[in-house]
């Protein structure tokens, strides 16, 4: 009999780093952690470690010559050849820079994300977690956006190899899931949907409504690209009436989920206004098409945020506490100004550069208005309508 939820953690995957100084810090996973050890909903004991992946299966996705070139850039002292074709594979001096030890580090992340599809897939959990997982930006041949290997797409192709499973990728990081979107974009057992910030001023550029797939993948595609500011009323109305419609129209066997929590108003990478709330619903609305179109078989990705402080972990904790049913959820939508624990709060604020909110959602009271807020809602509307357009009735 299967238990509601499993928490897939290796600490070798805080070994994914870039640099001090590099907008994606792990430490984000430990505050996480932190905080839900305070208030009694996860225990290090809860932690399963992912199941050792061999090598071979990073093909699924990747090239040999990509691979190769990864573990050549990962040596302490990477030969004068490999440095000259790091650029060619997306591994330069820019948003993806090379670092000792990436190709193990990545391994780990890849088997964690295959782990948590394992649990589920095989029955031994309802949902599994992954937080150091959805690293959806890099390709078949390239490295790009903070990630090495395609964890998320390794993870679809195993649970479509090994189980035959039809697959709905959900994608709710504010940057398009553009490596994922690419992978199955001809394959019509994958359907992938992506709500994000228009990529008319936002990296990665891409994920237009017209996007819908190629050859028998056409129409297994699908974006909401948002406009700069939107808040938390037109990205949810938008976001829970195109996936209710779109997962009707796959029926999926299982959801994989990718949770960015980047759309928020203080992360730093976007243009959103949105808060607190929308990582509030998001994983609810999910969870609830999960239980209605594959038996509750549900894995949730980790992704972008980059307010590692004021954000990531009450993002990350509501996910969690979301999958394990926990009362606080239910609390937290009845007493939205609900305190964090102070014991949590005063430790991670010895290091935090900025003041930490006191209360699990954000008091909207302080927030600044956007003062196109009717027309930037129409637009999304616009966009939602052109979105589902083909869908069937």
């Amino acid at each position: 009999m299967s238990t509601q939820a499993g928490f897939v953690y290796d600490p070798t995957e805080l070994q994914y780093r870039f640099h001090d100084s590099h907008p994606f810090n792990q430490q984000r996973l430990i505050l996480t952690h932190q905080l839900l050890f305070h208030i009694q909903a996860l225990s290090s004991s809860d932690f399963i470690k992912p199941t050792q992946l061999e090598e071979q299966s990073l093909l699924s996705i990747h090239t040999s010559e990509y691979i190769a070139t990864v573990k050549a850039l990962s040596s302490p002292k990477p030969s004068t050849e490999a440095i000259s074709r790091a650029e060619q594979y997306g591994l330069g001096l820019g948003d993806t820079p090379f670092f000792k030890g990436m190709h193990e580090a990545t391994l780990t992340t890849v088997a964690g994300s295959v782990t948590a599809v394992e649990l589920v897939m095989s029955g031994e959990h309802k949902h599994a977690i992954h937080l150091a997982g959805g690293l959806h930006h890099a390709f078949q041949n390239k490295a790009a956006g903070f990630c090495i290997y395609n964890d998320a797409s390794i993870a679809i192709a195993h649970a479509q190899e090994k189980y035959g499973a039809r697959v709905l990728y959900i994608d709710t990081d504010v940057h398009h899931g553009d490596g994922v979107q690419e992978t199955f974009y001809a394959d019509p057992r994958v359907c992938t949907f992506s709500i994000h910030e228009t990529g008319k001023y936002l990296f990665p550029g891409t994920g237009y409504a017209g996007d819908r797939g190629l050859g028998d993948g056409f129409g297994f595609s699908f974006n909401l690209p948002m406009e700069p500011y939107t808040e938390d009323e037109s990205w949810l109305d938008c976001f829970e009436t195109a996936i209710h419609k779109v997962a009707a129209f796959f029926k999926p066997d299982i959801i994989i989920s990718q949770h960015g929590c980047d759309a928020h108003y203080y992360d730093p990478l976007s243009h959103q206004h949105c808060s607190m709330k929308i990582y509030l619903e998001m994983p609810r609305i999910i969870q609830k098409l999960a239980d209605r179109w594959c038996d509750g078989k549900w894995v949730a990705l980790g992704g972008g945020g980059y307010d590692i402080w004021r954000v990531v972990p009450r993002a990350w904790s509501l996910l969690w506490l979301t999958m394990t049913n926990h009362p606080l959820i239910d609390q937290l939508r009845a007493h939205p100004t609900a305190l964090l624990p102070e014991e949590w709060i005063s430790q991670a604020q010895a290091d935090s550069p900025t003041e930490l909110p006191l209360t699990w959602l954000d008091d909207m009271t302080d927030w600044e208005a956007v003062p196109r807020k009717l027309e930037i809602n129409e637009k999304n509307q616009q966009t939602k309508d052109l979105t589902l357009l083909y869908l069937p009735t």
